[in-house]
């Protein structure tokens, strides 16, 4: 028999969140670091109006397991990522006033 594991706390999962948004920051291309931000905040989102102890704890370890894909993601896109930066990636030079 199985028993049910207690619902992660708060911070178990504003630590998930901000995982989840600290390995988009490290994906090379713009649009895939766009994309799961994104979709990370509209994940929780979705899920911040659960409530019975079960959902949860199923949200939370598919959110972990997100979390391991986005991870392994991350490491291959940089291995085969290009070396030319994305136009959304190019800063502008501040313009000092004379």
């Amino acid at each position: 028999m199985r028993v049910a594991s207690p619902p992660p706390s708060a911070a178990e999962i504003l630590s998930l969140f901000r995982s989840l948004l600290r390995v988009a920051r490290q994906f090379p291309d713009y649009n895939i670091r766009k994309y799961t931000k994104r979709r990370t905040i509209d994940a929780f989102r979705q899920n911040a109006a659960l409530s019975d102890p079960p959902s949860i704890s199923h949200a939370f370890s598919h959110g972990n397991s997100q979390l391991q894909l986005a991870k392994r993601q991350a490491v291959v896109y940089s291995l085969y990522a290009l070396q030319l930066p994305s136009v959304m990636d190019i800063h502008k030079p501040q313009h000092r006033p004379s």
